[in-house]
């Protein structure tokens, strides 16, 4: 067994704990309780096809256990769930099982789970609780710091809300069942973390890369703790994106464009992030930082498998253009998080369109 890991994000009282460890979804009764989640009120569990096969029975059961009533939905899997159709639906299903004001949605799965079912939980009777359980690396970052939405066609995250959750359970032994394409994916978000926080952790991920490419528990658990922490302390000095909060956006600005063109499916959003910090790191090198920016995200992006060339068959006024509709773009310029060292960066709001336009095409030569 991996060491276990607790940590907490700090907001006053609506502070939550984060727990991370291998068989943790075992103990979901006593913990979601000890929150203080009602059990006289019905859940809803939102889950999707591929999560509702692997590990719905034992949550259903460990809930039931210990005095939970729970409804569950199963949703698509894919960025396509995270449509204002499935929200309405998700909102009837809650409807039919008699939710009320004290009642709480867990959400079981990825990031499109976790966002679909926390805005959801946001706008149902103007919010109730609700409870994270990723199973995806990627969700490491998505479930936590209350960020939930759903996508319009034109842009993705562009309806939703702030609303933090009551915990989040993190069980690294759902992680064992990821393909490696996911695998890889999630770590692009591990990175970013490092990249924008933490010099030594960027080091650790490189040296450490196949341990985690692998799965290593220990390892895995390391990283998801030093990932969470970094989210964890930047979501407790800036909840609401104000300022300091829009660093966790490294490489978003392209990558969400990326994943609009390629229509929420070519590309993950790890992916796609991956592509967008490297054009990041073009942009601070172009800016006068450190040429090794740029070496050292590339390589760090590539040992754990992700991509670093953006597709070439992606057409770069499409891209321009859903740029245009990023909620980083305002009054005609664009927001860009800039890196000047490796676990530093800076928001930067007068980044030329020219310029990104440029980076576009280069990433499309990455060798």
């Amino acid at each position: 067994m991996s060491e276990r890991r607790e940590l907490i994000v700090e907001l006053g009282e609506r502070s939550y704990p984060i727990y991370i460890g291998e068989g943790i979804l075992h103990e979901a009764g006593e913990l979601l309780a000890a929150r203080g989640i009602s059990k006289k009120s019905p859940m809803l569990i939102v889950t999707d096809e591929s999560i509702a096969k692997l590990h719905l029975p034992l949550l259903e059961k460990v809930l039931q256990e210990a005095g939970f009533t729970a409804v569950t939905a199963i949703v698509p899997p894919g960025e396509s769930s995270k449509s204002l159709k499935v929200f309405e639906e998700l909102v009837t299903k809650a409807l039919q099982a008699g939710l009320d004001r004290k009642s709480a949605i867990v959400a079981l799965g990825g990031g499109v789970v976790g966002d679909l079912a926390g805005y959801v939980a946001a706008s149902y009777m103007r919010g109730i609780k609700f409870v994270q359980i990723p199973t995806t690396i990627l969700a490491h970052d998505s479930s936590v710091g209350g960020k939930v939405a759903v996508n319009h066609p034109l842009a993705k995250n562009i309806i939703g809300a702030f609303h933090q959750p009551e915990l989040v359970l993190y069980d690294l032994s759902t992680l064992q069942t990821l393909p490696p394409r996911e695998v890889a994916a999630g770590l692009a978000e591990v990175v970013k973390h490092g990249l924008i926080w933490d010099e030594a952790f960027v080091a650790w991920c490189d040296e450490n890369a196949e341990r985690l490419v692998q799965l290593d528990s220990d390892a895995l658990g390391y990283a998801l703790y030093k990932g969470c922490s970094v989210k964890a302390a930047v979501v407790s000095k800036d909840e609401r994106e104000n300022d300091l909060r829009a660093i966790l956006n490294l490489g978003h600005t392209i990558g969400h464009a990326l994943e609009a063109v390629a229509g929420y499916g070519e590309l993950l959003h790890g992916e796609a992030i991956s592509i967008g910090m490297v054009g990041s790191a073009r942009i601070g090198v172009r800016l006068g930082a450190p040429e090794e920016i740029y070496a050292v995200t590339k390589r760090v992006l590539s040992r754990v498998g992700l991509p670093v060339r953006l597709p070439e068959h992606l057409d770069t006024d499409a891209i321009m253009e859903a740029m245009m509709h990023d909620k980083k773009f305002q009054e005609g310029t664009m927001t860009f998080i800039v890196p000047t060292s490796i676990g530093q960066v800076e928001i930067n709001s007068s980044v030329s369109k020219a310029l990104v336009r440029e980076i576009v095409e280069e990433l499309k030569r990455e060798a």
